[in-house]
């Protein structure tokens, strides 16, 4: 969907099952185009595009992605950017921590991001940016030595690499986003400025980087580390750092009374992996792996090793992205005001990003109550929220 200076809006199909490219295919003619009938009808549609390692390949057949762009004519619809995090099996099974490997240490992470750009360069309109989305460098308990970090970014590098010569052959600019995310090898805004520092340093004279690799912010796992919004895109943007793509997304948040921290049990599922962010009264904050870990434990030792009580009085926010539209209860809230804070910005500085992409991917593991009707009514919602969000701003639809 086009809005106002050249933006683009999306849903990420991550929200539906699909691992092989026909099934994807199959999931599009089946969920996007009744989205777009409810939400853009007439109107050119934008496609976020979840792509795993398999689809990719399979995608990659000169014939089969020939008749997807066909498809793509046909149904007035196009791709501006894929979903390059999952790089295996995405629902369905226990996904938790491996969902970050292989990771950028490894050279199966590069070479299936290097597909996905050649795969966008000869998707993406030619006047529009194409932005592909990526793990976070690795998950922090992957890391162990120096070593393993400096391939991290010798690895980005070669990425940025291949996506500045083909930016250079095709005309297209291309972009790639880390996601930073609770517990990952990069998780908070000050984080992603010092690995983009030592990036720098690896080629103080190469600045394909200010181009072709930036951060996608997801407004969810920045709020559940506790940054504010304007804040922490103020610091990226300082820094030189691009926005390649925000991902419209909100967290629960509560204090963990027992009503509370019982009514979560409904929230910890064995699928993904739910970060708990806790902040206590005195501002210190500690960090849970799981949201099973946090229910089952009294307490958690920091970094300094100094014991952390779970106390009612403190804020929980818990890395499960619920619907955007999904109203506060008596026992939980949410991370919209993160979420809106980001659109505050995004409508003060125009040129900031012009990716958007709303990200829920939690369809089959929400409680009932939260995933009332079909998959198609709540996204079709979660567009009504955004847009009506957007409107408020002064951002229109233009296409």
């Amino acid at each position: 969907m086009k809005l106002a200076h050249h933006r683009h809006l999306a849903y990420c199909t991550n929200i539906h099952r699909g691992e092989s490219w026909p099934e994807i295919l199959a999931s599009l003619e089946r969920h996007t185009l009744a989205v777009r009938e409810r939400v853009a009808p007439g109107r050119p549609y934008a496609i976020g595009l979840r792509l795993g390692d398999l689809a990719a390949r399979e995608l990659g057949e000169p014939a089969t992605l020939a008749a997807f762009q066909r498809w793509l004519d046909r149904h007035d619809c196009y791709v501006f950017t894929i979903n390059g995090f999952p790089f295996g099996r995405f629902h369905g099974a226990a996904v938790k921590e491996q969902v970050y490997a292989p990771d950028w240490t490894t050279q199966e992470r590069l070479d299936y991001t290097r597909r996905l750009f050649d795969l966008l360069a000869q998707l993406v309109p030619s006047d529009i940016a194409g932005s592909v989305s990526t793990v976070p460098g690795s998950f922090k308990e992957f890391i162990h030595t120096d070593d393993q970090a400096r391939a991290m970014r010798r690895n980005l590098w070669l990425c940025v690499e291949h996506i500045a010569a083909l930016s250079e052959r095709t005309g297209r600019k291309l972009h790639l986003g880390l996601e930073p995310e609770p517990l990952c090898y990069l998780e908070t805004s000050d984080e992603v400025v010092r690995f983009f520092d030592r990036l720098r340093d690896d080629r103080p004279t190469d600045h394909r980087i200010e181009f072709h690799l930036g951060v996608n912010y997801d407004a969810c796992h920045l709020a559940i580390e506790f940054e504010e919004p304007a804040v922490a895109l103020n610091r990226l943007r300082e820094n030189g750092i691009l926005l390649s793509k925000i991902h419209l997304s909100s967290a629960l948040k509560l204090h963990p009374t027992p009503a509370a921290r019982a009514a979560l049990a409904a929230f910890a599922d064995a699928t993904y992996l739910h970060q708990v962010v806790a902040r206590l009264a005195d501002g210190r904050l500690q960090w849970f792996r799981d949201l099973s870990e946090a229910l089952a434990r009294t307490s958690f030792l920091d970094a300094r090793t100094s014991p952390l009580v779970v106390h009612p009085s403190s804020e929980w926010r818990v890395h499960f992205h619920i619907p955007l539209h999904a109203a506060p209860t008596p026992v939980f809230g949410t991370t919209t005001d993160h979420l809106l804070g980001v659109l505050d910005y995004v409508a003060a500085h125009p040129d900031a990003c012009a990716h958007f992409e709303m990200e829920t991917y939690t369809w089959e593991v929400l409680p009932p109550e939260l995933r009332a009707g079909h998959v198609v009514d709540q996204l079709a919602a979660e567009y009504a929220w955004t847009l009506a969000r957007f409107a408020e701003r002064g951002i229109t639809v233009t296409g």
